[in-house]
């Protein structure tokens, strides 16, 4: 069995912010030699995530609502009497995840039709990483 690891780095210019990284997967896949196996995607960080959704701005836009909706932005969580201020950036993480596991078939990662990989920034504006471990024949 074959076992690949790479790092992607992001450092947003703004706060939240989604990013597509299914072609970055992809190259990672190719890199290991993998054939037969599973690749995960995981957010190294607590205020971001990994999603697979489809790339539509009026869908992303309808998720940033949604999250917002259910996690907002506001001054008074507990979280912050420690000195932070993502509370809510912590909660959208719970929402969409941290990681995704995807299957790699004949040296491909196993895709859907509209599905693609996305890096979800809540508390950007620094260095995060995303892992991307990749194990199989």
């Amino acid at each position: 069995m074959k076992a690949y690891t790479k790092y992607l780095w992001f450092k947003t210019e703004k706060r939240r912010d989604i990013i597509r990284i299914t072609d970055e997967v992809q190259r990672a896949v190719e890199e290991s030699g993998v054939k037969e196996g599973l690749c995960l995607v995981s957010a190294m960080h607590l205020t971001a995530g990994v999603i697979i959704q489809d790339n539509e701005p009026g869908l992303w836009e309808d998720m940033w609502e949604w999250l917002e909706k259910l996690a907002p932005f506001k001054p008074d969580y507990r979280h912050h009497r420690t000195g932070e201020d993502n509370a809510d950036a912590h909660l959208k993480n719970l929402l969409v995840h941290l990681q995704v596991v995807l299957p790699i078939t004949e040296g491909q990662l196993d895709l859907g039709p509209w599905q693609e990989i996305f890096y979800m920034e809540f508390d950007g504006q620094r260095p995060k990483r995303v892992v991307i471990k990749i194990i199989g024949e």
